[in-house]
């Protein structure tokens, strides 16, 4: 059991062959704001915080929540950016942390215009190695809609098993209908 997640050393940034990416910190909000804003349409089906409008100053203010909670080590929000020129492209982190296992959530959000050239299996590549190697995550889980097809690539491009689905767990974003959510995850040793 760990004693203290917030005294967790973690690195300034994890990088890929284009990526890196870091912790979000405060002053990210008008990256973070442009790419939810340009992707929204994408976005809503799939992703709750997408279904209501927010200010720069929401955003900016979810960001440094999330820096808090990062600090502590009870959830750990990342960006990722291109190495080439440094542009936002997305967010992934560290989710529903239990450090007593250790295991983690992966979740991942990817700004419209940088859809379909396999940046979010690389990012998540990089942080499921991070977790199982540097953290000693024991277990690694991938939850997305049954019917995001896009989000579902990845964890089965990555080699993640298809654990189930668990059915009528959550409504659409219309509010009136129930959606599936498959649970993927990965274990030490699933990939040796």
């Amino acid at each position: 059991m760990m004693k203290n997640p917030s005294l967790i050393e973690f690195p300034d940034r994890i990088e890929t062959p284009r990526l890196y990416i870091r912790p979000c910190m405060p002053g990210d909000g008008s990256d973070v704001f442009r790419a939810i804003s340009e992707s929204r349409n994408e976005f809503k089906p799939w992703l709750p915080f997408a279904r209501k409008e927010q200010t720069l100053e929401d955003v900016e203010a979810g960001i440094r929540h999330s820096y808090g909670e990062f600090i502590k080590k009870t959830d750990i929000r990342l960006h990722i950016y291109l190495k080439e020129s440094n542009e936002f492209v997305g967010s992934t982190g560290l989710h529903r942390i239990d450090w007593d296992v250790p295991k983690v959530e992966i979740g991942y959000w990817l700004y419209t215009k940088h859809t379909k050239k396999g940046y979010m299996a690389e990012a998540v590549k990089a942080l499921t190695h991070f977790a199982l190697h540097d953290l000693s995550c024991k277990r690694v889980e991938i939850r997305c809609d049954e019917r995001n097809t896009g989000s579902r690539r990845v964890p089965e491009t990555l080699g993640f098993m298809l654990e189930g689905i668990i059915r009528h767990d959550r409504l659409d974003e219309s509010g009136t209908e129930t959606r599936n959510t498959c649970v993927y995850s990965l274990i030490p040793g699933d990939l040796d």
